[in-house]
């Protein structure tokens, strides 16, 4: 896979608009706005959802991105009470979480959301919640429906950093009285760009985690997914750590932080954590940062074994994002100090 230096955006456009009629998307030109985003996460099987997650809020105190709603992936009583907290914690009660129903449970897992969540305080849990009944919130799916209806053609970003559940259902679903569109239309119609976190390439390949737990549904969403896709594999995550040290040091201004409890109930401390998710969300929130390198287009595929392909094609779908040793810095760096600022709820 070779590489090359323009920006995201500008290899973003050509793929867009060699796919797509561009002359319905000028009438929807929404450039000047907030990004809007739908965020798509295993919330509480590893801590990297968790600072993801920070970022998106601190970009939505920044008026950078609109964050529309956040799709649980993870079959847990506990991801979208965690989910809650920190919508709540961060001054943003009203965005719509989705959940999972029969999607991938994973029981070998320190489950840190059920963790933070089970801590009490005089009986109450550390962290507020807004939402009265998880159990009436809307599925992932379905919710993806309501959501898309409502936006502007050509407008959304999706970010994926779990498993592939909600997408394919999305996908095969069938029209309803959100729209009348299938699935894999409105998807067309109402979706710009899909940022995954998964896969994994190079002579060390393996069948990376996001993939392998829900196989059928990341096939189906490789093969129908209607719009330009750009994927942060293992590998690039991987060799950036989010240090323990930015935790445990720069942290004072909070006495009680979501972020740092989960940190802190993930794994012992003192740990470096990859950063697989916070690299698909940059690639969405930066893309003229010249964070990245860029694969040629080409087009994703997966195995029945679960492992990942990347077939270069003049014109194809998808880009493949990797990393050098200049870039690595300078993301690790953009990570730390982001996450270490305060959120506007709590100056």
């Amino acid at each position: 896979m070779w590489h090359f230096r323009p920006f995201l955006f500008a290899l973003l456009s050509i793929i867009v608009f060699n796919q797509c009629n561009d002359t319905k998307d000028s009438q929807n030109d929404t450039s000047s706005e907030p990004i809007r985003v739908i965020f798509d996460t295993d919330m509480g099987n590893d801590i990297d959802d968790a600072l993801a997650l920070d970022m998106l809020f601190k970009y939505m105190d920044d008026e950078t991105i609109e964050l529309l709603a956040i799709m649980n992936n993870k079959d847990s009583d506990y991801s979208t009470h965690f989910l809650d907290m920190m919508s709540t914690w961060y001054g943003y009660p009203d965005i719509e979480i989705g959940r999972v129903e029969n999607g991938v449970h994973i029981d070998d897992y320190v489950d840190y959301a059920k963790n933070v969540y089970d801590i009490k305080d005089e009986g109450k849990t550390l962290f507020e919640e807004s939402k009265d009944d998880h159990g009436a919130l809307m599925q992932s799916h379905d919710l993806y429906r309501k959501v898309l209806s409502e936006q502007p053609d050509r407008s959304v970003t999706v970010i994926s950093v779990g498993f592939s559940t909600n997408l394919a259902r999305l996908l095969e679903s069938s029209g309803d009285h959100y729209s009348p569109l299938s699935g894999e239309e409105l998807v067309e119609k109402k979706v710009k760009l899909l940022s995954v976190m998964g896969g994994s390439f190079g002579e060390n390949k393996r069948k990376e985690f996001n993939i392998i737990n829900d196989v059928k549904s990341a096939q189906v969403v490789f093969e129908r997914w209607p719009t330009s896709i750009i994927l942060s594999p293992f590998e690039v995550g991987r060799t950036i750590l989010f240090p323990a040290k930015a935790i445990e040091e720069n942290f004072s201004w909070s006495d009680r932080h979501p972020l740092v409890y989960a940190y802190h109930n993930y794994r012992p401390m003192p740990y470096d954590r990859p950063t697989w998710d916070l690299t698909s969300v940059l690639a969405v929130a930066e893309p003229e940062g010249d964070y990245f390198h860029l694969s040629e287009p080409g087009l994703l595929s997966v195995t029945d074994e679960g492992y990942t392909n990347f077939e270069p094609q003049e014109n194809g779908r998808d880009i493949v994002l990797s990393v050098d040793s200049v870039q690595k810095v300078k993301i690790l760096n953009y990570f730390v100090d982001l996450i270490n600022r305060p959120p506007k709820s709590q100056m």
